[in-house]
C-alpha cells in the first residue's frame, strides 16, 4: 500500500493565505492518519502471523492483544508517521517556494541588466555624437553666415541706389 500526499485546492490555498501558516485540511489529515494506521497495521498482522505460526496463538486472542495497548500504540505511531509526511510535504514546498523565489530574483536580475545595457548603449550613441553635431552646426552656422554677407554685399548697391532714389524723390 502507498501513501499519496496530494496538492489542495484553491480552497486550501486561501485558507494557507489567511491562516498565514501552511497547514494541511483536517480532512486530509485524518486520511494520512488512516493511511499510515492501516500500513502499519497491515505490517504487524504479518509479523503476528509468523509469531502465531512459530508459537501457535489463536487468531482470537492476537485480537484482543490489538485492541488493547498494543492498538494505541498502533494509533500514536500512525499518526506519528502521518505527521511525518505532514512536515516532509511542507518542508518539500518551502523548499520549492524557495527555489522558485531564486529563479525569479536570477531573472530580474538579468533582465535589470540588459535593460541597463541596452540605455548605456543609446546613452553612448546620444552623447558620442554630441561632439560631431557641434562641430557640424558650427560649420552650417559659418557658411550660412558666409552666404548672408555675401548676399548683402552683392545686393548693398542696389538698396542704397533705391534708398537715395525715393529720399530724393519729391511727391506732390
Amino acid at each position: 500500500m502507498e501513501l499519496v500526499v496530494g496538492c489542495g485546492g484553491e480552497d486550501d490555498d486561501d485558507e494557507r493565505r489567511e491562516s498565514g501558516e501552511m497547514t494541511m485540511r483536517s480532512s486530509q489529515r485524518r486520511i494520512l492518519v488512516r493511511q499510515a494506521f492501516l500500513r502499519f497495521q497491515l505490517k504487524s498482522s504479518d509479523q503476528k502471523k509468523k509469531k502465531k505460526e512459530k508459537s501457535g496463538v489463536s487468531v482470537k486472542e492476537n485480537m484482543e492483544a490489538n485492541r488493547g495497548q498494543g492498538g494505541i500504540q498502533q494509533l500514536l505511531a500512525a499518526e506519528q508517521e502521518a505527521q511525518h509526511i505532514v512536515n516532509s510535504a511542507r518542508n518539500a514546498k518551502m523548499a520549492r517556494l524557495k527555489q522558485a523565489k531564486e529563479e525569479a530574483e536570477k531573472e530580474i536580475a538579468e533582465y535589470r541588466a540588459q535593460v541597463e545595457k541596452e540605455f548605456q548603449r543609446k546613452l553612448a550613441e546620444t552623447s558620442g555624437d554630441s561632439g560631431a553635431n557641434v562641430k557640424r552646426l558650427e560649420q552650417e552656422t559659418d557658411a550660412k553666415i558666409e552666404h548672408l554677407k555675401n548676399e548683402a554685399a552683392r545686393i548693398s548697391d542696389d538698396v542704397v541706389q533705391m534708398l537715395l532714389k525715393h529720399v530724393t524723390t519729391v511727391k506732390n
